[in-house]
């Protein structure tokens, strides 16, 4: 497994971010915890390359117009979510307008080469796959995509098949299948078992934790790199736990709140490669990022937290 060794930063990147600081010092007191430390990140088992645990997803958050009052927060979210240290931002021509908002605004603040863009095709048949992805690059600006996923095993084989073309012509680097729903896990695992991918995205929370039984192992086993979705529960956590004050003792893993908690419990499984949270809120971005700093549970620690949280 892979360690989970910090960046080293640079007096440089340390310089470059005290503006940023302020702002975001503002937003949440461990800011400067984070600033100071550098994210955990986990190695993509097929490559070796790096990624910071914590992602952005963008289900619903970022599917809005072309208004300056709907998009400021987002352009806010996304260079907080660079500043930092997060990369993974995760998207669907299933979320609206979301593809083009995360190109335009990537685009208007410079961080095309920042990030690690990871979108879907959800379609059926080879000639309408080819042209929505193509379309997704259109939309995203980008001549190349980090990540393409067969989005909720759509037509699966035959996306795949296309995809293995486009990795070898350099039209995509990384491929990957999604779902969000624990009754598919079995045919995850199938294609799994049945295909050479970089990625599985799937759902894994605290509230739903079916994926650790054998899904999380198999990944694992198989060498394919993990992004985690719905690490609240599309909210339902919070809603749950609304009211309740985070447990002294998860001071000890640097946790100042609830998403922190949570998140944590995610990635501290050593499966997951990257969680990827969706938020429209700059202060809640800079809190969900918080998760990827300081100590993160070990097996022990998470049983304690899953144990916590049922005895609710």
């Amino acid at each position: 497994m892979a360690r989970l060794d910090p960046p080293v930063l640079t007096r440089r990147h340390v310089l470059k971010g005290l503006a940023a600081l302020a702002v975001a010092t503002a937003l949440h007191p461990g800011a400067v915890r984070a600033t100071a430390s550098g994210p955990h990140t986990r190695a993509v088992p097929s490559s070796g390359e790096r990624l910071p645990v914590i992602g952005l997803g963008t289900s619903r958050t970022f599917d809005v117009g072309t208004a300056e009052t709907e998009r400021a927060a987002l352009r806010d979210v996304l260079r907080l979510f660079v500043e930092h240290g997060g990369r993974v931002v995760d998207t669907s021509p299933m979320y609206g307008n979301a593809e083009r908002v995360v190109g335009e605004l990537a685009g208007e603040l410079g961080l095309h080469d920042k990030l690690f863009l990871a979108t879907k095709v959800w379609t059926s048949g080879e000639q309408a796959g080819v042209e929505q992805m193509r379309a997704s690059m259109d939309r995203l600006q980008a001549r190349r995509l980090d990540l393409m996923q067969v989005h909720n095993l759509v037509d699966t084989d035959t996306h795949l098949r296309t995809l293995a073309e486009w990795k070898q012509q350099g039209l995509v680097r990384y491929v990957g299948i999604t779902h969000y729903r624990s009754d598919a896990f079995d045919d995850l695992a199938a294609v799994i078992r049945s295909h050479p991918l970089d990625f599985v995205q799937l759902n894994y929370s605290l509230e739903e934790p079916e994926a650790e039984q054998a899904l999380l192992p198999l990944a694992a086993d198989r060498g394919v790199a993990v992004i985690v979705n719905r690490p609240f529960a599309r909210g339902d956590l919070f809603r749950r736990l609304r009211g309740r004050e985070v447990p002294p003792w998860a001071a000890e893993l640097d946790i100042d709140t609830w998403a922190q908690f949570l998140l944590k419990f995610v990635v501290g499984h050593l499966a997951v490669t990257c969680a990827i949270p969706a938020t429209s809120k700059p202060k809640h971005l800079v809190d969900n990022m918080q998760a990827g700093y300081g100590a993160l549970p070990d097996e022990p620690t998470r049983r304690r937290m899953l144990q916590g949280l049922r005895d609710l």
